[in-house]
């Protein structure tokens, strides 16, 4: 699933807050979030 998600977000179809979701259900690991963002990964209260 990581990869499908990385590329989509590549292409611009899902945004960042959308991302951090996808680390939240496990799809992407915090440290993909990072490499694919370029931002650190800080949970939302």
């Amino acid at each position: 699933m990581d990869k499908v998600v990385i590329s989509l977000y590549k292409k611009g179809l899902y945004t960042d807050e959308t991302f951090r979701k996808f680390v939240r259900v496990g799809w992407v690991t915090t440290e993909q979030f990072k490499e694919t963002t370029g931002k650190d990964y800080e949970p939302q209260a």
